[in-house]
């Protein structure tokens, strides 16, 4: 059995990986410590799990005291890159959730001190998982339309789910980079995976158009916003009980506010983007993100030498509780045939399961690659991270150079 810690008593760290490994994979893991400058958060996960794992605010000490085999980052994403190398230099493996760093220092700082371990560094890409598009991943390894030239691919963010970033603290550049590496680091990487071919070069466009300044009204949180009534973003967390424990109750600790207004004027975080990048061999993706759309999902096309892939995903609107996804494809002749995928169940379109059973059980087969590398991790961060300087520069940016 594996000794496991978790740095970063986030969300995205008691749900995702604390409820499933005590609840689903305890007979192959165990929780020995838990690290975060926010002791509420963390009682609060020993509770609902009715778990005792010691709680650590002292980095460092944890990682002495609890000699683990792997720590599982899920920080902030800005300090993805301290911790990494942290638990490198501890001798022990790395699982951390995406993006693996904000900036090319960071990246670069991170592999510097890989390339001189023995240990391993796992980044989370749950969206490879889903059924739907692995079962894109698998019809172009057939090379059913040939040798793979262009892709365009559409990301939606809607009102609700796109609005909660600009409350959270993704909406600080400095803590997430933005959403180009926040969020489009998973659709960066699946492009990525379904090519298998290298990034080189990007140019992009970015900007604030909606959130932020440009609202009308403002508060400074929905929890004490006189204009509740009337704001079409207003939300009710404090009357929830997860919401309310695990943000609101933790505040007096570190002040982070989980309902911040997504009008305020420190928004610095662009909701409106569009992505040209260069592969090997000439290969194009154009790729666009906004985050105020009427419904939630993708649209993209995969353009060979021998046909044409169409598909679409949709997470909200009139298509959501569609029980089916296609992936259609076209002949040079236009011939069209069909491959219906049904929806799965679970996080993350049942991407999440799948991820965790190849994480923490033994002798999983992986023929198509699921499990992301380092370099597939630096590959997607980095071409967010490109674009984030391609727009301050106005400038077509080489990734290599960075």
């Amino acid at each position: 059995m594996k000794k496991y810690v978790l740095v970063g008593a986030s969300g995205r760290g008691f749900n995702t990986y604390a409820k499933n490994m005590v609840k689903h994979f305890s007979e192959h893991t165990k929780i020995v410590g838990m690290f975060d400058i926010n002791t509420t958060r963390m009682n609060y996960i020993n509770q609902q799990l009715d778990t005792s794992i010691p709680t650590y605010t002292d980095f460092d000490l944890m990682m002495t005291e609890c000699k683990p085999d792997c720590a599982i980052i899920t920080t902030v994403d800005a300090y993805h890159h301290e911790f990494i190398i942290k638990v490198l230099q501890y001798n022990c493996d790395v699982i951390v959730e995406k993006p693996l760093a904000t900036d090319e220092k960071k990246a670069v700082a991170i592999k510097e001190v890989y390339q001189k371990s023995n240990n391993n560094i796992t980044i989370t890409f749950n969206y490879r998982f889903t059924p739907y598009v692995t079962a894109i991943k698998q019809l172009l390894t057939t090379n059913i339309i040939g040798e793979i030239h262009h892709v365009d691919f559409e990301y939606l963010l809607d009102r609700s789910h796109g609005a909660d970033y600009y409350r959270r603290w993704h909406r600080y550049m400095n803590k997430s980079g933005g959403l180009l590496v926040h969020k489009s680091t998973h659709h960066f990487d699946l492009v990525n995976w379904w090519l298998d071919k290298r990034p080189l070069s990007v140019s992009a466009h970015g900007s604030l158009e909606f959130y932020g300044a440009n609202g009308e009204i403002r508060g400074e949180r929905c929890s004490t916003c006189p204009h509740h009534e009337e704001c079409e973003f207003y939300v009710n967390y404090i009357e929830q009980d997860y919401y309310k424990q695990f943000y609101f109750d933790a505040e007096f600790e570190d002040g982070y506010h989980r309902d911040g207004c997504v009008f305020d004027k420190a928004i610095d975080i662009y909701d409106t983007m569009s992505v040209r990048v260069l592969y090997e061999n000439n290969t194009t993706l154009t790729y666009s993100l906004t985050a105020f759309n009427p419904y939630e999902g993708f649209k993209a096309s995969i353009l060979g030498t021998k046909g044409r892939i169409e598909i679409a995903e949709y997470h909200s609107g009139e298509h959501k509780d569609d029980k089916t996804y296609t992936i259609h494809i076209y002949d040079l002749q236009g011939n069209h045939t069909k491959k219906v995928i049904n929806k799965s169940s679970g996080d993350h379109g049942g991407g999440d399961q799948l991820l965790l059973k190849m994480l923490f059980l033994e002798n999983i087969k992986d023929p198509l690659g699921h499990m992301a590398s380092l370099q597939a991790g630096i590959n997607s961060a980095m071409i967010g991270i490109a674009a984030n300087e391609s727009i301050s520069s106005k400038k077509n940016v080489n990734i290599t150079e960075l």
